[in-house]
């Protein structure tokens, strides 16, 4: 049996997305199939539109759903129809780097997230028979329902606001688990966040759970400035009036503990690592289009020990990760709700602008028109 949905469709490197009803299989072995309540825009999904990756078009973006379970298929065990879900990106379970708790490294992870199709090459969206991309990050959760891998199925609390949990995700986990799960700063440590979005504004909130005494915001937007102020940060510098790396060292007498670069842009790369202090600690979460290089003064930055990781998905095992930063929400610890902006999934294009021209941290678009089974 066909499900009818109604879906925001990628058509092309540039285009709009356009809103239509597709028809939607029966989920395959391990598979769910979730109605979405809400699914966060996130500045992958702008990146596959323009083709930065390989995805194949015709496709369904989205990749930070949260939603109820319809239906699983054959094998899957972790939920069943009716629990609450969030979902995250999608790994092989096998391989090395799953096996040993780090799947967002997984041997498979561009193929399972970026390519558009089942392992197989199949797709589970149709639009009058021809195909459309499906599984992107194992979900395309710009649809009322999908069917979703199972390894991208979180099991979050009946009693979770499934309206605001999506980003949670992907850029909630990957800003709180680079400072949480990777640079795990000692309490009264200092740690420096550059870009001050939704993934940057994240790695904060988490800097604030880990008790560091000094954080730092580096960004060239006074409102977003004043924003991180409200949400912790001790200290913030517009990059456009001055010197970020002198005013670090003055403020942490020397250089900082942890760095965090959320912005992807090689020029704050580089800035990043000439603020850190000895035995320094940054992390690279931003994404940047492939083939974007940045230098380091790597005859100086030999003799301070610094080190650096480069940290895709906060470097966190979702089903475990997510579930801890939901706690810390609800023990008033983890305020990421306030980051958000709701969209009507018919305005998802004007939300894409908002993430494009900074007038939104991070849209969340809200679902409300029920699928229709065939």
């Amino acid at each position: 049996m066909l499900v009818r949905v109604t879906a925001a469709v990628a058509t092309g490197k540039g285009n709009p997305l356009t809103i239509k009803e597709l028809d939607l299989a029966e989920p395959g072995p391990g598979e769910v199939q979730v109605r979405m309540v809400a699914t966060g825009v996130c500045h992958t999904d702008a990146s596959v539109r323009e083709q930065w990756y390989p995805t194949q078009m015709p496709a369904v973006l989205g990749h930070e759903g949260a939603g109820i379970v319809e239906k699983t298929g054959p094998g899957v065990t972790s939920v069943q129809p009716g629990d609450h879900v969030v979902l995250s990106f999608a790994s092989c379970g096998t391989c090395a780097s799953c096996v040993s708790g780090h799947p967002a490294y997984c041997s498979q992870f561009f193929p399972l997230n970026f390519f558009g199709h089942r392992p197989d090459g199949s797709v589970t969206f149709t639009d009058g028979g021809e195909p459309v991309g499906s599984h992107f990050f194992g979900q395309s959760s710009f649809s009322t329902v999908s069917n979703i891998a199972e390894r991208s199925v979180v099991k979050v609390p009946d009693t979770a606001p499934l309206d605001v949990l999506g980003p949670i995700g992907c850029s909630i986990q990957t800003g709180a688990g680079a400072v949480l799960n990777v640079l795990d700063p000692e309490a009264g440590s200092s740690i420096v966040i550059f870009g001050a979005g939704a993934v940057g504004m994240s790695a904060l909130l988490a800097a604030r759970v880990a008790n560091a005494s000094t954080v730092i915001a580096v960004d060239i937007i006074e409102d977003r400035l004043s924003f991180a102020a409200e949400l912790g940060a001790t200290h913030v510098i517009n990059s456009l009036e001055e010197d970020p790396v002198a005013r670090i060292r003055e403020i942490t007498g020397g250089g900082v503990d942890y760095a965090v670069d959320s912005t992807g842009n090689k020029a704050v790369f580089r800035t990043m690592v000439d603020s850190l202090g000895t035995r320094g600690h940054a992390a690279l979460v931003g994404l940047a289009s492939p083939g974007t290089e940045s230098t380091i003064d790597i005859g100086t930055t030999i003799l301070t020990g610094a080190k650096i990781s480069l940290v895709i998905e906060g470097d966190s095992v979702p089903q475990t990760f997510i579930p801890r930063l939901i706690s810390l929400y609800e023990e008033g610890r983890f305020p990421f709700e306030k980051l958000i902006t709701s969209y009507a999934f018919e305005d998802i294009n004007t939300a894409f602008d908002d993430t494009r021209t900074g007038a939104a941290l991070k849209p969340v678009v809200v679902f409300q028109a029920p699928a229709e089974s065939l």
